[in-house]
């Protein structure tokens, strides 16, 4: 519905008066008066601009902060609303049964866990990874 002439100019008021308003609270705190009202959407609009963020690292790569998982018997893809999938660290052991310091990571999805398949999955995926092993 297009705006009437009557119901824009009473927008124009109502965002003059609340610039005006924030005026007057600015000269209450003694912060330096801004001379004009365009001058204030101006400070207010590049003020928002400069909180967009990117996410880099130390070295200025753009980084992602969440990296998708893959189910590691079916292959699906893990998304971030599966709260029934599970990561599992399986660590390797020496002949002597010590452990070594490394480890294997399996993902399983909701989905396996929920057909009653995850520990038969897991048996699968950890006898295939300790045959190439050699453990």
């Amino acid at each position: 519905k297009p705006l009437s002439s009557s119901s824009s100019s009473s927008s124009l008021s109502v965002a003059v008066d609340v610039a005006e308003a924030l005026l007057a609270r600015r000269e209450r705190l003694c912060v330096p008066h801004t001379p004009s009202l365009p001058f204030l959407s101006i400070s207010l609009s590049l003020s928002l601009s400069r909180l967009s963020c990117t996410m880099q690292n130390e070295e200025g790569d753009n980084v992602d902060l969440y990296i998708p998982r893959k189910c590691s018997s079916t292959n699906r893809l893990i998304t971030s609303k599966d709260v029934a999938s599970v990561q599992l660290n399986v660590g390797h052991v020496d002949e002597n049964g010590v452990y070594t310091g490394q480890f294997t990571t399996f993902a399983l999805c909701g989905f396996v866990r929920a057909q009653g398949d995850a520990d038969s999955a897991f048996d699968r995926l950890w006898a295939k990874k300790k045959a190439e092993l050699g453990q």
